[in-house]
Protein backbone atom coordinates (compact mmCIF):
# COMPACT_ATOMS: atom_id res chain seq x y z
CA UNK A 1 0.00 0.00 0.00
CA UNK A 2 1.19 3.41 -1.08
CA UNK A 3 1.52 5.68 2.13
CA UNK A 4 1.43 9.52 1.74
CA UNK A 5 3.92 9.82 4.47
CA UNK A 6 6.50 7.24 4.13
CA UNK A 7 6.31 6.73 0.13
CA UNK A 8 9.50 7.07 -1.53
CA UNK A 9 7.91 8.76 -4.56
CA UNK A 10 8.32 12.88 -4.46
CA UNK A 11 5.67 15.27 -2.79
CA UNK A 12 4.11 16.13 -5.58
CA UNK A 13 3.10 12.33 -5.89
CA UNK A 14 2.18 10.76 -3.31
CA UNK A 15 -0.85 9.42 -2.80
CA UNK A 16 -3.84 11.64 -0.99
CA UNK A 17 -2.68 12.83 2.85
CA UNK A 18 -5.66 10.18 4.27
CA UNK A 19 -3.65 7.28 2.51
CA UNK A 20 -1.26 5.88 5.01
CA UNK A 21 0.31 2.48 5.51
CA UNK A 22 0.01 0.47 9.34
CA UNK A 23 3.26 1.32 10.55
CA UNK A 24 2.83 5.07 10.18
CA UNK A 25 -1.08 4.79 11.22
CA UNK A 26 0.41 3.27 14.18
CA UNK A 27 3.62 5.87 15.01
CA UNK A 28 0.42 8.80 14.43
CA UNK A 29 -1.13 7.25 17.28
CA UNK A 30 2.06 6.96 19.73
CA UNK A 31 2.72 10.78 18.83
CA UNK A 32 -0.80 11.87 19.65
CA UNK A 33 -0.88 9.89 22.63
CA UNK A 34 2.75 11.39 23.93
CA UNK A 35 1.24 14.87 23.06
CA UNK A 36 -1.98 14.55 25.15
CA UNK A 37 0.30 13.05 27.98
CA UNK A 38 2.51 16.09 28.00
CA UNK A 39 -0.29 18.41 27.93
CA UNK A 40 -2.54 17.19 30.59
CA UNK A 41 0.99 17.23 32.52
CA UNK A 42 1.62 19.97 31.70
CA UNK A 43 -2.19 21.33 32.52
CA UNK A 44 -1.90 18.96 35.66
CA UNK A 45 1.04 21.41 37.06
CA UNK A 46 -0.64 24.82 35.77
CA UNK A 47 -3.59 24.08 37.69
CA UNK A 48 -5.17 25.66 40.40
CA UNK A 49 -5.43 23.24 43.46
CA UNK A 50 -9.67 23.51 43.14
CA UNK A 51 -12.11 23.86 40.33
CA UNK A 52 -11.20 23.29 36.56
CA UNK A 53 -8.80 25.56 34.53
CA UNK A 54 -11.07 26.44 30.73
CA UNK A 55 -8.22 29.09 29.98
CA UNK A 56 -5.47 26.24 29.76
CA UNK A 57 -7.55 24.11 27.27
CA UNK A 58 -9.12 26.92 24.84
CA UNK A 59 -5.16 28.41 24.89
CA UNK A 60 -4.06 24.72 24.04
CA UNK A 61 -6.73 24.46 21.23
CA UNK A 62 -5.86 27.83 20.17
CA UNK A 63 -2.02 26.89 19.63
CA UNK A 64 -3.19 23.28 18.05
CA UNK A 65 -5.18 25.87 15.16
CA UNK A 66 -2.14 28.18 14.99
CA UNK A 67 0.28 25.20 14.20
CA UNK A 68 -2.45 23.61 11.30
CA UNK A 69 -2.50 27.05 10.10
CA UNK A 70 1.37 27.34 9.53
CA UNK A 71 1.55 24.30 7.90
CA UNK A 72 -1.01 24.42 5.46
CA UNK A 73 0.70 28.15 4.44
CA UNK A 74 4.09 26.01 4.34
CA UNK A 75 2.28 23.87 2.36
CA UNK A 76 0.74 26.34 -0.09
CA UNK A 77 4.21 27.49 -0.45
CA UNK A 78 5.94 24.54 -1.26
CA UNK A 79 3.53 23.42 -3.95
CA UNK A 80 4.02 27.39 -5.45
CA UNK A 81 7.39 26.68 -5.54
CA UNK A 82 7.12 23.18 -7.06
CA UNK A 83 5.37 24.86 -9.91
CA UNK A 84 7.45 28.01 -10.60
CA UNK A 85 10.17 25.26 -10.69
CA UNK A 86 8.17 23.25 -12.93
CA UNK A 87 9.59 25.61 -16.28
CA UNK A 88 12.56 23.60 -16.41
CA UNK A 89 10.93 20.95 -16.95
CA UNK A 90 8.58 22.35 -19.40
CA UNK A 91 12.41 24.16 -21.12
CA UNK A 92 13.11 20.24 -21.81
CA UNK A 93 9.81 18.30 -22.87
CA UNK A 94 9.80 21.22 -25.53
CA UNK A 95 13.03 21.90 -26.27
CA UNK A 96 13.26 25.22 -25.37
CA UNK A 97 16.83 26.86 -26.29
CA UNK A 98 18.25 23.81 -25.97
CA UNK A 99 22.28 23.77 -26.77
CA UNK A 100 23.77 20.05 -26.47
CA UNK A 101 22.54 16.56 -27.66
CA UNK A 102 23.02 14.10 -24.94
CA UNK A 103 23.16 11.12 -26.68
CA UNK A 104 22.93 7.02 -24.85
CA UNK A 105 24.99 4.46 -25.17
CA UNK A 106 23.22 2.83 -28.28
CA UNK A 107 22.17 3.75 -31.60
CA UNK A 108 19.30 5.21 -30.79
CA UNK A 109 19.14 9.01 -31.15
CA UNK A 110 20.09 11.62 -29.08
CA UNK A 111 17.68 13.91 -26.42
CA UNK A 112 18.49 18.12 -26.70
CA UNK A 113 19.29 19.88 -23.52
CA UNK A 114 20.92 22.48 -21.59
CA UNK A 115 24.33 23.15 -20.61
CA UNK A 116 24.26 25.37 -17.89
CA UNK A 117 21.63 22.90 -16.17
CA UNK A 118 23.43 19.42 -16.73
CA UNK A 119 26.64 21.44 -15.13
CA UNK A 120 24.73 22.62 -12.37
CA UNK A 121 23.44 19.22 -11.22
CA UNK A 122 26.22 17.42 -11.43
CA UNK A 123 30.07 18.44 -11.01
CA UNK A 124 30.87 15.54 -13.48
CA UNK A 125 28.89 17.05 -16.22
CA UNK A 126 30.64 20.08 -15.39
CA UNK A 127 34.41 19.11 -15.80
CA UNK A 128 33.30 17.37 -19.47
CA UNK A 129 31.67 20.34 -20.65
CA UNK A 130 34.39 22.75 -19.87
CA UNK A 131 36.66 20.43 -21.37
CA UNK A 132 37.64 22.01 -24.96
CA UNK A 133 35.88 19.05 -26.85
CA UNK A 134 32.82 20.35 -25.65
CA UNK A 135 33.49 24.30 -25.31
CA UNK A 136 32.47 24.93 -28.86
CA UNK A 137 30.73 24.49 -31.37
CA UNK A 138 26.41 24.66 -30.18
CA UNK A 139 24.87 21.54 -30.39
CA UNK A 140 27.66 19.24 -29.35
CA UNK A 141 27.09 15.59 -28.95
CA UNK A 142 27.98 14.01 -25.29
CA UNK A 143 27.36 10.75 -24.76
CA UNK A 144 26.38 8.06 -22.19
CA UNK A 145 27.75 4.88 -22.63
CA UNK A 146 26.03 3.05 -19.69
CA UNK A 147 22.22 3.96 -20.49
CA UNK A 148 19.80 3.19 -23.31
CA UNK A 149 17.39 5.18 -24.38
CA UNK A 150 14.64 5.16 -21.82
CA UNK A 151 16.94 5.17 -18.89
CA UNK A 152 18.82 8.62 -20.42
CA UNK A 153 15.40 10.44 -20.89
CA UNK A 154 14.43 9.20 -17.40
CA UNK A 155 17.88 10.54 -16.24
CA UNK A 156 16.85 13.74 -17.40
CA UNK A 157 13.70 14.29 -16.47
CA UNK A 158 15.03 14.05 -13.15
CA UNK A 159 17.76 16.83 -13.42
CA UNK A 160 14.97 19.03 -14.88
CA UNK A 161 12.19 18.21 -12.66
CA UNK A 162 13.80 16.95 -9.56
CA UNK A 163 10.84 13.91 -10.21
CA UNK A 164 9.69 11.01 -11.73
CA UNK A 165 6.23 9.07 -12.40
CA UNK A 166 6.31 5.63 -10.40
CA UNK A 167 6.28 3.65 -13.72
CA UNK A 168 9.59 4.61 -14.58
CA UNK A 169 11.02 4.90 -11.32
CA UNK A 170 10.59 1.32 -10.80
CA UNK A 171 11.82 0.61 -14.39
CA UNK A 172 14.85 2.65 -14.03
CA UNK A 173 15.90 2.49 -10.60
CA UNK A 174 18.62 0.28 -10.77
CA UNK A 175 20.43 2.41 -13.68
CA UNK A 176 19.29 5.28 -12.51
CA UNK A 177 21.03 4.69 -9.11
CA UNK A 178 24.48 3.36 -11.10
CA UNK A 179 24.11 7.00 -13.22
CA UNK A 180 24.02 8.58 -9.86
CA UNK A 181 26.44 7.30 -8.22
CA UNK A 182 29.08 7.79 -11.59
CA UNK A 183 27.79 11.34 -12.20
CA UNK A 184 27.77 12.32 -8.57
CA UNK A 185 24.30 13.19 -8.40
CA UNK A 186 23.30 13.41 -4.25
CA UNK A 187 19.77 14.14 -4.54
CA UNK A 188 18.70 11.24 -7.70
CA UNK A 189 21.32 8.67 -4.96
CA UNK A 190 18.57 9.65 -2.13
CA UNK A 191 15.65 9.13 -4.41
CA UNK A 192 16.58 6.06 -5.89
CA UNK A 193 17.75 4.62 -2.24
CA UNK A 194 14.54 5.80 -0.72
CA UNK A 195 12.67 3.96 -3.29
CA UNK A 196 14.78 0.91 -3.34
CA UNK A 197 14.27 0.83 0.63
CA UNK A 198 10.80 1.14 0.47
CA UNK A 199 10.22 -1.70 -2.23
CA UNK A 200 12.26 -4.27 -0.84
CA UNK A 201 11.41 -7.93 -1.22
CA UNK A 202 12.18 -11.31 -1.88
CA UNK A 203 12.50 -11.16 -5.36
CA UNK A 204 14.30 -8.42 -5.90
CA UNK A 205 16.64 -8.25 -2.67
CA UNK A 206 19.73 -9.42 -4.61
CA UNK A 207 19.31 -7.10 -7.15
CA UNK A 208 19.34 -4.34 -4.14
CA UNK A 209 22.41 -5.68 -2.70
CA UNK A 210 24.38 -5.87 -5.91
CA UNK A 211 23.54 -1.89 -6.69
CA UNK A 212 24.29 -1.31 -2.71
CA UNK A 213 27.93 -3.01 -3.39
CA UNK A 214 28.58 -1.33 -6.71
CA UNK A 215 27.52 2.25 -5.59
CA UNK A 216 29.82 1.41 -2.55
CA UNK A 217 26.29 2.29 -0.37
CA UNK A 218 26.89 0.61 2.38
CA UNK A 219 23.83 1.54 4.65
CA UNK A 220 21.91 0.20 2.05
CA UNK A 221 23.72 -3.05 1.11
CA UNK A 222 23.57 -3.50 5.15
CA UNK A 223 19.71 -3.31 4.58
CA UNK A 224 19.53 -5.53 1.81
CA UNK A 225 22.27 -7.88 3.33
CA UNK A 226 19.77 -8.21 6.62
CA UNK A 227 16.97 -8.64 4.64
CA UNK A 228 18.57 -12.01 2.85
CA UNK A 229 19.62 -13.45 5.82
CA UNK A 230 16.19 -13.26 7.62
CA UNK A 231 14.85 -14.92 4.50
CA UNK A 232 17.56 -17.11 3.51
CA UNK A 233 14.99 -19.75 2.32
CA UNK A 234 13.26 -17.78 0.12
CA UNK A 235 16.02 -16.18 -1.83
CA UNK A 236 18.58 -18.94 -1.75
CA UNK A 237 16.24 -21.54 -3.25
CA UNK A 238 15.12 -19.37 -5.97
CA UNK A 239 16.05 -19.24 -9.28
CA UNK A 240 17.94 -15.98 -9.40
CA UNK A 241 20.21 -16.54 -7.21
CA UNK A 242 22.18 -19.15 -8.87
CA UNK A 243 23.27 -16.47 -11.55
CA UNK A 244 23.56 -13.93 -8.76
CA UNK A 245 26.10 -16.33 -7.31
CA UNK A 246 28.01 -16.81 -10.33
CA UNK A 247 28.07 -13.10 -11.15
CA UNK A 248 29.00 -11.96 -7.41
CA UNK A 249 30.90 -14.47 -5.76
CA UNK A 250 32.44 -12.26 -2.84
CA UNK A 251 28.66 -11.24 -2.26
CA UNK A 252 27.67 -14.78 -1.99
CA UNK A 253 30.33 -15.13 0.57
CA UNK A 254 28.96 -11.97 2.48
CA UNK A 255 25.55 -13.19 2.47
CA UNK A 256 26.59 -16.97 3.57
CA UNK A 257 28.88 -15.17 6.32
CA UNK A 258 26.00 -13.33 7.39
CA UNK A 259 23.70 -16.51 7.89
CA UNK A 260 26.25 -17.94 10.03
CA UNK A 261 27.02 -14.41 12.44
CA UNK A 262 22.74 -14.71 12.74
CA UNK A 263 22.70 -18.20 13.54
CA UNK A 264 25.56 -17.85 16.19
CA UNK A 265 24.02 -14.84 17.69
CA UNK A 266 21.06 -16.68 17.86
CA UNK A 267 22.03 -19.46 19.45
CA UNK A 268 23.80 -16.90 22.00
CA UNK A 269 20.88 -15.26 22.26
CA UNK A 270 21.75 -11.69 21.48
Amino acid sequence: MDCSICSAMPYILRPPRNTICGACYEGARTIITLTNKLESEKAQSEKPTTGNNPVSSSKGFANALKWVKEMKEMEEELNEKIIYLSGFAAAFRDHIHTDIQVKPGNSEPSIPAHRALLAARSGIFRNILDSDECKAPPNQTITLEELNYEELESLLEFLYSGSLPKEKVEKHVYSLSIAADKYEIPFLQKFCEHHMLGSLNSSNALDVLEISDTCSNQSLKETALNFIVRNMEDIVFSARFDAFALKNPHLTVQITRASFMDIRNRRAGV
